[in-house]
């Protein structure tokens, strides 16, 4: 389990009322997600994912959740899907609903849809503090790509990303630190460490092995 006191938690920019209305219809019975401007909102928490006190026993319930969902297994056909992982004041953790939203990109010869991390999660009970994003890949095997590596894509402290064989990847980058980030898989309950991200490398996102 993370350490809270270890963890710099950032705030959601706007994410109780400061950006304008949503261009996603919000109320019972909507869509659990939408756009503010440029930006995506979520709902939380997420009904299938059980919380916790300890944020990787939300983590390892993303993985066969997602991959239920509509396209999630399409490979390059298939869609990806984004969220969060939050706290309230009640120290649970927490995984906001799934997002598809994102713009159409280019993968060699087909298209598929790349989500976008959310900036905003609404939580009716409190206001939510934002500890990593998720997403998905929809075929295996997939490790953290370079983009989901870069420094300038980080939002929060940890950033976890899973294929459809549900291989568990962790970056935790370290972004305003002058230290290297780290990358981890997930094998049974256990994060092992297997490369580095060196200061110098955060803006290109390359990955040092842990045995060079």
């Amino acid at each position: 389990m993370h350490d809270r006191r270890g963890l710099r938690a950032i705030v959601f920019a706007g994410a109780l009322g400061c950006a304008g209305p949503s261009s996603t219809p919000q109320g019972p019975g909507a869509v659990p997600y939408g756009f503010r401007g440029n930006q995506v909102w979520v709902d939380g928490p997420w009904a299938d994912i059980e919380p916790s006190l300890n944020i990787d026993d939300v983590i390892d319930q993303l993985c066969p959740a997602i991959m239920k969902l509509p396209r999630a297994t399409w490979r390059d056909h298939g869609q990806e899907y984004c969220g969060v992982i939050y706290s309230l004041e009640d120290g649970m953790f927490y995984a906001s609903q799934p997002s598809p939203l994102a713009p159409t990109v280019l993968v060699g010869p087909s298209k598929r849809k790349r989500c976008q991390p959310p900036l905003h999660v609404m939580d009716d009970r409190g206001r939510p503090m934002p500890w990593a994003d998720y997403h998905s890949h929809p075929w295996a095997p997939s490790e953290l790509s370079q983009d989901d590596r870069r420094s300038s894509l980080q939002l929060y402290d940890i950033r976890i990303q899973f294929d459809t064989a549900c291989t568990v990847m962790k970056l935790v980058p370290h972004r305003h630190e002058d230290r290297p980030g780290e990358v981890f898989v997930r094998r049974g309950r256990t994060w092992v460490l297997t490369g580095y991200i060196q200061p110098e490398d955060k803006p290109s996102g390359r990955v040092t092995s842990v045995n060079e």
